[in-house]
């Protein structure tokens, strides 16, 4: 286990430092361009890129964090510090947008006449949909070799990005051909609206794994064949499962044989454990607690076989 969150945490470092370099570049050229052009929406698309370099920054940190190994303090490990990050990053995205609308809008209301972006502008556009395209690949893979769900959610920016950038495109064309600087400010807000639109999904997905919740039923379904697949095993139910940083914590209740000896249920429990990880990658943890057949007390929390079922 101690090899794979390595090998987790190698490709996490890795993903952080092509983005810090990249975006910096990126968002230099960008802010730059955007003053000299007067475009808040070229400037817009550079504060974006700004905070994926602190996005990287913070990955960098969370890595250190998530080397430690687990102790008395913290027995299942640092993990789920990567979560907590991917959230905060949301927050982070949220008011780059929301700063980027309310400085466009005040431009309106004031009636500021954007001028018309100049031929290096579009350059440093054109130059950033290709950067911002190759570091989104790059975070995707990465992302998925590691299964990091801030790695996808910096994946998931960055592609917003490039749409970003498209979208600024579109908004000088706009002002080249009704010969207004307006269509800067609005572009302006509809980027923003997009930051914002993307930094509210990839909160709701931290705090899903935050909650200890899970909407992913195939999962669920996995536990149940794998149940079904020992000989001896019946009746899967109080049926919990988490994220933690990437990994499966898993607990479930299964029946036996009230007849049988503690060792021969300790082995169908082993066997059923050994059965979910041939099928399910990434598992953390399995606790199985045994019950004799024919126990049908009510169930507090978790799911049973036939909820499962209900569900997929």
């Amino acid at each position: 286990m101690r090899t794979e969150i390595d090998r987790k945490t190698k490709y996490i470092k890795l993903a952080a430092m092509i983005a810090l370099i990249g975006n910096m570049i990126l968002a230099s050229m960008k802010i730059t361009a955007g003053i000299f052009s007067q475009s808040n929406a070229l400037v817009g698309a550079g504060i974006d890129s700004s905070t994926d370099v602190l996005i990287s920054i913070i990955t960098l940190v969370v890595v250190k964090i998530l080397s430690k190994p687990a102790d008395a303090n913290h027995p299942w490990g640092h993990r789920k510090a990567e979560t907590i990050a991917t959230a905060f990053l949301s927050f982070i995205i949220f008011f780059a947008g929301a700063q980027l609308i309310i400085n466009s809008i005040t431009g309106l209301i004031a009636g500021v006449d954007t001028p018309l972006p100049p031929t290096i502008a579009i350059v440093v556009l054109i130059i950033s949909v290709t950067g911002k395209s190759l570091l989104a690949v790059s975070q995707y893979i990465l992302g998925k070799r590691a299964d990091s769900a801030m790695i996808k959610a910096n994946a998931k920016n960055m592609a917003s990005d490039v749409l970003i950038s498209v979208g600024v495109l579109v908004g000088f064309a706009i002002a080249h051909l009704t010969g207004s600087g307006q269509a800067d400010s609005i572009m302006a807000i509809l980027i923003g609206l997009w930051i914002i639109k993307t930094a509210i999904g990839i909160f709701s997905d931290a705090n899903l794994e935050l909650m200890d919740g899970n909407s992913d039923m195939e999962s669920y379904k996995i536990i149940v064949d794998s149940v079904k697949a020992v000989e001896g095993a019946y009746s899967l139910h109080r049926a919990r499962m988490r994220r933690i940083g990437g990994f499966w914590d898993i607990s479930f209740d299964i029946n036996v044989d009230p007849k049988c000896s503690v060792s021969d249920a300790h082995l169908i429990a082993s066997n059923v454990e050994k059965e979910i990880k041939k099928r399910l990658e990434n598992v953390l943890d399995i606790m199985i607690h045994v019950e004799p057949l024919g126990d049908d007390s009510v169930e507090g929390f978790g799911l049973s076989e036939s909820e499962i079922s209900k569900k997929e």
